[in-house]
Parts: C-alpha cells; sequence; structure tokens
C-alpha cells in the first residue's frame, strides 16, 4: 500500500477520533456553565448530551460521553466545579457522580430514539425526555446514598425540572432544525 493509500484508509478514522475529541470538548464547555446550586449545579450539560445524541447517533454520542468521563477521570478539570470540587475518581465518586452515569446511559439511548424518530417533532421530543428521566433516574438514585432519596428528589431533580424542560426542547429544536437524525 502506498503512502497516499495509507493516509486516505486512516483518515476516515482520524476524522471520527477529532469529532469525538470536539463533542467531548463540547460537554467540558457545557459543565462550566453553570450556576451553583448544592449539592448538584445546573449547567448545560443535558442540552449538550441530548443535542450530540440527537445529532450524532448512539455510537457517536457513546464515544463522546466515554471520551468526557475519562478526561475527567484522568483529572482533568472538565466536570462542572473542578477543580474546587475535587478532581478525577474523587468526583466521579461523589453526589454528582450518579448523573454523568445517567448521560452515559442516556447518551445512546436517545441517539437510536431520535433516529427512529427523525421528521416527527413530537416523537422527538418524547425522546428527548426519555433521555433526561434517565440522567435523572440515574442522578438521584447515586445522589440518594449521599442525603437519602426524599433529600435527593428535593434537591437533586426538583430545582433542576423547569430549565430542563427548556433544554430538552431545545435539543430537539436544534435536531429538527438541522435535519436529523435521518431514519437509519
Amino acid at each position: 500500500m502506498t503512502e497516499i493509500a495509507q493516509y486516505a484508509a486512516v483518515r476516515p478514522q482520524l476524522a471520527r477520533v477529532g469529532l469525538v475529541l470536539g463533542l467531548s470538548l463540547v460537554l467540558a464547555v457545557s459543565a462550566r456553565v453553570s450556576v451553583p446550586f448544592w449539592p448538584v449545579p445546573m449547567t448545560l450539560q443535558t442540552l449538550a448530551v441530548l443535542t450530540i445524541a440527537g445529532l450524532g447517533g448512539p455510537r457517536v454520542a457513546t464515544a463522546a460521553m466515554l471520551a468526557y468521563l475519562a478526561e475527567g477521570a484522568i483529572g482533568l478539570p472538565v466536570f462542572a466545579a473542578t477543580p474546587e470540587r475535587g478532581l478525577g475518581l474523587a468526583y466521579l465518586a461523589g453526589p454528582t457522580g450518579g448523573y454523568l452515569l445517567g448521560m452515559l446511559a442516556a447518551a445512546p439511548l436517545v441517539g437510536v430514539l431520535a433516529r427512529r424518530t427523525a421528521g416527527r417533532p413530537v416523537a422527538l421530543l418524547g425522546a428527548m425526555t426519555m433521555g433526561s428521566v434517565v440522567v435523572y433516574a440515574a442522578g438521584a438514585a447515586w445522589l440518594a446514598s449521599y442525603i437519602g432519596a426524599a433529600r435527593a428528589v428535593a434537591l437533586g431533580v426538583a430545582p433542576f425540572l423547569a430549565g430542563d424542560a427548556v433544554k430538552t426542547a431545545l435539543a430537539a429544536a436544534v435536531v429538527l432544525a438541522a435535519g436529523r437524525p435521518r431514519r437509519a
């Protein structure tokens, strides 16, 4: 194989790696746009995850979330309120770790459902809402181990519902405006 042929064969993989790393940067920036709440900050991460999943599909969204979580796990200050609230695995094991794992679970789910609901706004909004529910369920369950179930719902879910409803609708609108996802 000539050098040009080798480069041409590698180029699509490099483009995918670049896309995934770029999207992990979008996730990191979305974590930095935050309103300090306790024990969970309000960020734009849900908007970013839902939009990435809707536009990129399940594989790209999952890869971007895994890259983002790996970056944070090795100590890069990509998570909300880092380094103030800790770095690396200590942060992931903290009160907000469940929300991050919920985002990882929501990414492929929304990616698949968004493809199946292509061009149908109400169905796409339902898919995005299901993703948000997954994030809340994982986050509140994890947070409950720190502060109890009732307080987890009162402090880790209820204050965020209105804002996340707007973020969910905005993510669906962006995906629809972009003309994606297309049915597989």
